[in-house]
Order: C-alpha cells, then sequence, then structure tokens
C-alpha cells in the first residue's frame, strides 16, 4: 500500500504532505523551493510507495479557474513528463492559507513563527491532503 502526496504549488515555494502508508493521517513532510521540486520528488518518489500525487487548485469563489491555475498547468505537465506512471488528483484549494494560518493560531505558534510562510505551505499542503481524504472517504 503506497502514500498519497499532496503538493500546495507556488511560485517560490511548494509546501508538501503526505499519509501515512495505511492512508489514515495526513502530515506535513516539508517545504521546498518550487525550481527543487523535480529533483525532490524524484528522490522522494525513489524512496517511498506513492500511490498518487495531489495537487492544489485554485478557483474563486464562482467555482472557475483563478488566475494562478495558469502557472499550475506548465508544472503539471513537468510532472507527467518526468513521472508519466503517477496518477496525479487535483483538490480544491480555497481558504487553505487563511486556515493555515488559524490553524497556527489556534496551535498558540508565536507572531514570528505565523511569519514563515514556508509552514504555512506545508500546513495548506496537509489541508489540501487532509481534504482529498474526507472527499474519497479515506
Amino acid at each position: 500500500m503506497g502514500r498519497i502526496l499532496a503538493l500546495d504549488y507556488g511560485l517560490k515555494r511548494t509546501g508538501i504532505a503526505v499519509t501515512d502508508e495505511l492512508k489514515l493521517i495526513a502530515s506535513g513532510l516539508t517545504t521546498v523551493a518550487t525550481n527543487e521540486i523535480i529533483p525532490f520528488l524524484t528522490q522522494y518518489l525513489t524512496d517511498e510507495n506513492v500511490d498518487i500525487l495531489v495537487v492544489g487548485e485554485p478557483k474563486q469563489m464562482n467555482n472557475q479557474p483563478s488566475e494562478s491555475e495558469v502557472l499550475i498547468i506548465p508544472f503539471l505537465e513537468e510532472i507527467n513528463k518526468n513521472f508519466p506512471d503517477m496518477p496525479i488528483a487535483r483538490q480544491d484549494e480555497r481558504f487553505t492559507s487563511k486556515m493555515a494560518f488559524q490553524s497556527m493560531l489556534d496551535g498558540g505558534l508565536k507572531k514570528a513563527q505565523r511569519r514563515n510562510k514556508a509552514l504555512v505551505d506545508e500546513i495548506s499542503a496537509t489541508i489540501i491532503l487532509q481534504s482529498y481524504m474526507e472527499t474519497h472517504k479515506m
């Protein structure tokens, strides 16, 4: 049984979250500079059994793709080129950054820690993954 790996793609950083092998728990893994994501994925997918990649899908309130979707399309093409056998799913990522920030507040993180955008991206990836798992009844 493999894991599910979720990506919160951004121009500078990509937040990454992963499930356990039983697909019961979503956990933040790390944040990687976006220009280093393909080498990171190459290494991770070599070391770990991953069944599917979940990539956040930015949408507007009217359910239309947001303007940042045009930046994600080339990234998805790059993933398909480098990992042609890896299934990719998309998951609505509306409000994940706000939810991540709120979870940092609720968790009692200090102001300096809340300014850590890499941590926000990692938590956002975890929220994307958790939403995917709930949508697919995992």
